[in-house]
């Protein structure tokens, strides 16, 4: 028993050890600094409590960055999971090649997202506006990125292609344990697709929907290699996010501390807002 112990603690406290040095260690220091009024690169600071707290209560860039996060993390979630249910429920139908359009579908997922947005950055730029010339639609004639009022549709855009490839991959997992014999039963009572849609397939993929829909907002909060591709934050401050604005304002701005206080507040946003989904929707699944 002792020996199997043993085996279990090997296992588990070097894991430990990493993730306290590498994750809850930073975490640690960052709270840290917020309390404190270092630039990032003098040798000498100053502890001033909660005074970089109270300023970002009244900082404009970042209540911007704020209501444009949230507006892309709202858009791309819910776009995110209509497409993904789609494609799921059409790839877990009896189709020709469905092995070869779920690893089409899926591919998104394994390219680098900094690549992926410098390819849509080259469309955006070049391809959509010489079509757009082409054909006379005034409105694809120019670079969408270029545009303060619609940059962020196009960050959007990448966003939502790049990240429906894992969320179908969620939702197929849950179609595939659902039995036939609940469809076969529920068409020998007349049932149309709809209606066992409706009443089998969605309350019986409640909690993938759970998971999905915690993990897309997640992401989406922190979007920051879309924009660092397309935009860097552009036009002005158009698309500028909270992890853009912290990592632009902390690292070469400046505002290491200031910004390690925006970093405290945005996790607690962020953790506040995964309770209060996970509470409604599990709330939800027990009524469906």
């Amino acid at each position: 028993m002792r020996r199997r112990r043993m085996a279990f603690y090997i296992m588990t406290v070097p894991a430990f050890l990493l993730f306290f040095a590498f994750h809850t260690f930073p975490a640690l220091q960052g709270i840290y600094y917020s309390l404190t009024d270092w630039n990032g690169y003098r040798p000498t600071y100053h502890f001033i409590g909660l005074k970089n707290y109270w300023l970002l209560l009244n900082d404009e860039d970042v209540l911007h960055s704020y209501l444009f996060t949230f507006k892309y993390a709202i858009v791309a979630t819910i776009i995110v999971n209509v497409l993904s249910l789609l494609i799921a429920l059409g790839l877990n139908a009896k189709i020709p090649f469905r092995n070869f359009f779920r690893a089409v579908y899926f591919l998104p997922n394994i390219l680098s997202i900094l690549i992926v947005g410098f390819i849509f950055n080259y469309l955006f730029g070049q391809v959509i506006p010489e079509l757009g010339q082409k054909w006379g639609i005034s409105f694809l004639s120019s670079n969408i990125l270029g545009n303060e009022k619609w940059a962020w549709v196009g960050i959007v855009i990448v966003g939502v292609w790049q990240s429906i490839a894992f969320n179908t991959i969620l939702y197929l997992a849950g179609l595939q344990t659902i039995p036939d014999e609940l469809y076969e039963a529920a068409s020998l009572d007349g049932a149309g697709k709809w209606r066992q849609f409706r009443f089998i397939t969605f309350p019986l993929i409640a909690p993938f929907f759970t998971i999905n829909m915690v993990l897309a907002m997640k992401n989406n909060l922190n979007v920051f290699d879309h924009v660092i591709a397309m935009t860097g934050g552009g036009p002005g401050r158009a698309t500028e996010s909270i992890a853009v604005l912290i990592y632009q304002g902390g690292f070469t701005g400046g505002e290491f501390s200031y910004q390690s206080a925006n970093a405290v507040i945005f996790l607690l946003v962020i953790v506040t807002l995964t309770f209060i989904q996970l509470k409604f929707l599990q709330k939800r699944e027990m009524e469906m």
